[in-house]
C-alpha cells in the first residue's frame, strides 16, 4: 500500500525525474566522446575506428545492459515529465492579473515540458535513422572486414553520408542543431534542479553546481552540434574518399 502511494506521489515522480535526468547526463558525455571520432579526416582508418567502436557499443554485454537502462530511463523520464507538466499546469494559479511567472522563473524552467517533447521526438528520429539501422536495418548489406580483421557494419559511412546528402543533408544538420539547442535549454534548468531535488543543496556549493550546470548545458550540446556542421561543411565527401 505504501509502495503504491509512493509511486503515485508527486514527490516520488520528482525524485525519479531528477535521478534519471542526471543519469542521462552521464550518457550524453559517453555518447559525445564516441561521436567525436566522426571529426577525424575521412579515411579507411577513421571508418574502421568508428565502426569498431559502434560494434563494441552494440555487442559488449555490460554496455548492452547500460544501454537498456538508458532506454528505460529516457522513457520514464519522458513519462514523468509529461505527468509533472500536466500536474503543474493544473496547480498553476488562475485568475490573478498580477501573476507573472517570468519574474521568478526562467523561460527554460517554465517550458521543460515543451523542450522535453522536442528532445523525445528527436531521440526517436535519431534512433530510427542510426541505431535501428545498425541493429535491424539495411546495414546488413554493408558489412566489411576492418584492418583489424573484424566484420562490422558500416555505420560510419551511413552517418557521414546522411549529413553530406546533397538534397537533405543541410536539413538534417539544421534539425540536429535545433534539437541540441533544446537539450541545452533543458539542461540549463534540469542539471542544477536535479541535484536540488535529490537533496544536494547547500549554500556552500550551490554556486559551484549552478556554474557546472551552465557549463555542461552549453558545452556538451555545442560539441554535439559541431559534429554534423563539420561533417556537412568541412569534411570531405565520404562516398568519394572511401
Amino acid at each position: 500500500m505504501a509502495k503504491s502511494a509512493l509511486l503515485k506521489s508527486s514527490l516520488a515522480k520528482k525524485y525519479w525525474m531528477a535521478f534519471t535526468g542526471l543519469f542521462l547526463c552521464t550518457f550524453l558525455v559517453g555518447h559525445l566522446l564516441g561521436n567525436l571520432q566522426l571529426l577525424l579526416p575521412v579515411s579507411e582508418a577513421a571508418r574502421d575506428q568508428f565502426n569498431e567502436y559502434a560494434l563494441f557499443m552494440t555487442t559488449n554485454p555490460l554496455v548492452m545492459i547500460l544501454s537498456y537502462v538508458t532506454y528505460i530511463s529516457i522513457l520514464f523520464h519522458a513519462i514523468d515529465g509529461v505527468i509533472l507538466t500536466y500536474n503543474n499546469r493544473k496547480a498553476r494559479p488562475q485568475g490573478y492579473v498580477s501573476f507573472k511567472p517570468s519574474t521568478n522563473s526562467t523561460w527554460a524552467s517554465r517550458n521543460m515540458g515543451l523542450l522535453g517533447t522536442v528532445i523525445f521526438v528527436f531521440i526517436v528520429l535519431h534512433m530510427n535513422a542510426f541505431w535501428a539501422e545498425m541493429k535491424f536495418g539495411g546495414l546488413d548489406n554493408t558489412v566489411y572486414t576492418t584492418g583489424g580483421g573484424e566484420s562490422v557494419k558500416d555505420l560510419y559511412t551511413l552517418t557521414l553520408s546522411t549529413f553530406q546528402d546533397s538534397t537533405y543533408g543541410l536539413l538534417f544538420v539544421i534539425i540536429y542543431v535545433l534539437s541540441m539547442a533544446a537539450i541545452a535549454f533543458h539542461l540549463l534548468h534540469g542539471f542544477s534542479s536535479g541535484f536540488q531535488t535529490l537533496g544536494v543543496n547547500h549554500p556552500r556549493y550551490n554556486g559551484f553546481i549552478r556554474k557546472l550546470g551552465y557549463g555542461f548545458a552549453i558545452l556538451v550540446p555545442l560539441a554535439f552540434a559541431i559534429i554534423p556542421i563539420y561533417i556537412h561543411f568541412v569534411l570531405e565527401n565520404v562516398l568519394e574518399k572511401i
